[in-house]
């Protein structure tokens, strides 16, 4: 984002901290907003009951972090975020906030509520020193559509809440299957206060990916066919920046993988092909079995509950195929359950927009208070607001690629898919803008750059292209002037 944009946000919320300074409310609220600004950027990991939420937060962490039972502290909203050393805070919904005891069992760590009921509580702060929280704060959410109405109804308010920006700036929303309260949601999500200013800011994931192939070795692929059709799907399109399958439960694992982890697989690895198939080819048979003799009841059940059988069998074949170190084994596994596309989507849309989504929501916050409740004297607020609104080439990207992503234009399909990928619908990156390799050369950069600039000022200046077309086109040749801006200045600082 550009300087002179966050700068300008910034300078507006100091301007009406003063105006509302005599309102408690308003004075918290906007001083929320200038805080979020200079935070990691907020993202919600949200789905149905048992879609895998707390896994798959516990996957991109690297450890084993977030309650995956049943228990209370999943009925809780529960904020990750990073700090210099542990520690777990308790606000409840009255009374002050009070620190949880730091507790461990099986390498897990355990919420000990005390005498607090789940329903009392607002949030968890949970502050751990994992790098993967440095640039991000992740929100694991009460699953939605639960049989509890009040478990549904936390996520809802956490995330759709009326009149007010979203707690989160974006979401990861996890499904099993495309269910219409999955769309409901996203669509609810969308349509919040931050949403209508424009823009999607949801990744969809399709959860427990290895389960669709009934844990075959290939079921990540029959997860990617579906996910592929789900991508396409207009319903989902226009709610969600992309669909991704994974594996949660190995990537969970894999990420956490521990010795005793891969001395198991390895015995596995060791047996006959034909013995080993026959013992993989159920739960239930795993278990029972008296094979490998050195692997006992104990290792087994924990193997499983880690892995799955998709786990096992995958961890197997390539420990067979030349993977005898449990370092490599591990990185080979969580690429494989397909936690490395989800990151680097993430990345691509979340972080590298990570500005632009707070100052969105924090505009949207103020634009709210002005409308809730005027003053006198906040007219100079609205009007800076407006031009910071029409003015940021950041906000203005994200407008349309939400309006091409739900109303479409009228251009040609290919110019549309074009000037989606322009504005960075696949990720900020000048490469990725312009569909070059990742490691192109500034001097390739700009000529495709120009190229493309060239190109849209023709598309613009064609008497066929209406004034539809010519706003979108306008918003383009900006976005590729820009990374000839960002081209130039880079070879200035060389």
């Amino acid at each position: 984002m550009r300087e002179a944009t966050s700068a300008g946000v910034a300078d507006l919320i100091q301007e009406a901290r003063a105006v509302y300074r005599d309102d408690p409310v308003a004075a918290e609220a906007l001083e929320g907003y200038a805080r979020r600004l200079a935070e990691p950027l907020r993202v919600a990991v949200a789905g149905m009951v048992k879609a895998g939420k707390s896994t798959l937060l516990n996957a991109i962490i690297g450890e084993e972090i977030a309650p995956t039972d049943t228990g209370e502290c999943t009925r809780i909203v529960t904020w990750y975020r990073y700090g210099h050393s542990p520690r777990i805070t308790l606000y409840p919904l009255e009374g002050e906030p009070r620190t949880l005891p730091l507790k461990r069992v099986d390498g897990r760590l355990v919420f000990v509520l005390g005498q607090e009921h789940a329903e009392d509580v607002e949030r968890l702060v949970v502050e751990w020193p994992s790098e993967s929280l440095r640039e991000v704060t992740l929100i694991d959410t009460p699953g939605i559509a639960s049989l509890s109405e009040d478990v549904s109804a936390r996520s809802v308010r956490f995330l759709t809440p009326e009149d007010s920006p979203s707690q989160a700036d974006a979401v990861i929303y996890l499904m099993r299957h495309m269910h219409a309260s999955d769309l409901r949601f996203l669509e609810s999500f969308r349509d919040t206060e931050a949403g209508r200013s424009g823009t999607v800011n949801a990744v969809a994931v399709l959860s427990r990916a290895d389960e669709i192939g009934a844990g075959r070795i290939d079921s990540l692929l029959s997860a990617g066919d579906i996910a592929e059709r789900y991508r396409r799907d207009h319903s989902l399109r226009k709610l969600a920046l992309g669909v991704v399958p994974v594996a949660g439960l190995l990537a969970q694992s894999a990420r956490s993988m521990r010795q005793a982890d891969y001395e198991s697989l390895a015995l596995l690895a060791g047996m006959e092909r034909a013995d080993r198939e026959k013992l993989l080819l159920s739960a239930d048979r795993f278990l029972r079995s008296a094979v490998p003799e050195r692997l006992g009841a104990d290792a087994r059940a924990s193997l499983l509950e880690r892995f799955g059988l998709f786990g096992i069998r995958l961890g197997v074949v390539l420990i067979r195929a030349g993977f005898t170190d449990p370092t490599p084994l591990a990185h080979e596994l969580a690429r494989r359950s397909g936690l490395d596309p989800l990151l680097a989507m993430v990345a691509r849309q979340f972080h590298a927009r990570a500005d632009a989504l707070k100052a969105r929501t924090a505009l949207v916050g103020v634009e709210t208070l002005l409308r809730t409740s005027p003053r006198e004297g906040s007219g100079h607020l609205a009007a800076a607001l407006e031009r910071l609104q029409v003015n940021a080439h950041e906000f203005r990207e994200l407008r349309l690629l939400a309006t091409l992503r739900t109303a479409g234009s009228t251009l040609s399909h290919d110019l549309a898919v074009e000037a989606e990928r322009l504005l960075g619908g696949a990720g900020t990156a000048a490469y990725l803008r312009l569909a070059l390799e990742p490691e192109a050369p500034p001097e390739e950069i700009i000529a495709k750059a120009r190229e493309c600039l060239r190109r849209w000022r023709l598309v613009s200046e064609n008497p066929m292209t209406d004034r539809s077309g010519q706003d979108v086109c306008r918003v383009v040749m900006r976005s590729c002037e820009g990374v000839l801006a960002d081209c130039a200045a880079l070879q200035l600082n060389h």
